[in-house]
């Protein structure tokens, strides 16, 4: 089957390596190269390299594309590839109606939909607890998310935060796809119920910063994990929290204050129950264990963690 695939980051670029193997690649288009780190050295998005690295060791010439917009110069190339299907994962923009007509458009997305359409679905699933995570293929329309459905997979909530469950769920979407792909003619598209949606927006920086005061050890634990990936979590003060679990979730304490402090971390309350911390980091400074942190601060146990 010949195929265009449109994928930008690690998610989508284990799609790609799966579906390369069994199918026709006519062209890679992804977002145009970013500036990263402290350097802020130009970085290729994940896909690009592999295509990179792909044609390079057995001399193919799949194609790359990085438009900035979809202008009809870009549309014409993308129908000359006469591609049988467009596959879409994690591309990052919203196809214009003129892409999505020039052949079927097959969307891998990382939630049981109808629930969070939109940027931000594996963070928003371990956010809110749910019990099972899942990806979705579908039929691509205008609209945010919103098209026929052609299967879906589904895994275990285990405690994953957002780096491991895009690993996870990245090869259940390759697998998915692959499955989608052999039996596509016989699929039978199913709506979905649009009364049970609900949305995500775009991750933001400021979504990170996290408080003892106002959050039970419940739901800063699951912050910690919705946002491993980035932006981190982090104290008002900049104080980065690198490793945290949940330890009590009903306990009430003086918020923030430190009840125990031991090599293997320091347990601290928060607005319901406390968590232990294990390892932190100061802006500008190296990642070191909480109790170091606190034995250099010279906090002792009742003082408030900062």
């Amino acid at each position: 089957m010949n195929i265009v695939f449109m994928g930008t980051p690690s998610y989508a670029r284990v799609i790609l390596e799966s579906l390369i193997k069994s199918h026709n690649i006519k062209a890679l288009i992804c977002q145009t190269d970013k500036k990263a780190g402290r350097n802020m050295k130009l970085v290729m998005p994940d896909t690009k390299q592999f295509i990179l690295e792909y044609n390079e060791k057995n001399n193919t010439q799949v194609e790359i594309l990085q438009p900035e917009s979809f202008d009809a110069s870009v549309i014409e190339q993308i129908r000359s590839f006469r591609a049988d299907v467009i596959v879409v994962a994690a591309f990052g923009k919203i196809l214009p109606k003129e892409v999505l007509e020039i052949a079927p458009c097959i969307n891998l997305h990382a939630s049981i939909l109808p629930q969070y359409r939109g940027a931000s679905p594996i963070q928003s699933a371990i956010l809110n607890g749910d019990s099972n995570f899942g990806v979705t293929a579908m039929l691509m329309e205008e609209g945010l998310d919103c098209g026929d459905m052609l299967g879906f997979s589904v895994i275990n909530n285990n405690g994953q935060n957002s780096d491991e469950l895009f690993c996870e769920l990245s090869s259940l979407a390759a697998k998915l796809l692959l499955q989608v792909l052999k039996r596509l003619d016989s699929i039978k598209p199913l709506k979905q119920e649009s009364c049970m949606a609900s949305y995500c927006s775009k991750i933001k920086k400021e979504f990170g910063e996290v408080s003892f005061l106002n959050l039970n050890s419940l739901i800063l634990e699951r912050k910690f994990l919705a946002y491993s990936s980035w932006p981190k979590v982090f104290l008002e003060s900049g104080l980065r929290l690198v490793r945290l679990k949940a330890c009590e979730v009903s306990s009430n304490n003086k918020m923030g204050e430190i009840l125990q402090i031991s090599k293997e971390g320091v347990v601290v309350a928060c607005k319901e129950g406390s968590v232990l911390i294990t390892c932190v980091q100061a802006p500008s400074k190296k990642e070191i264990s909480a109790y170091e942190y606190v034995q250099g601060k010279r906090m002792k146990v009742g003082d408030i963690f900062l």
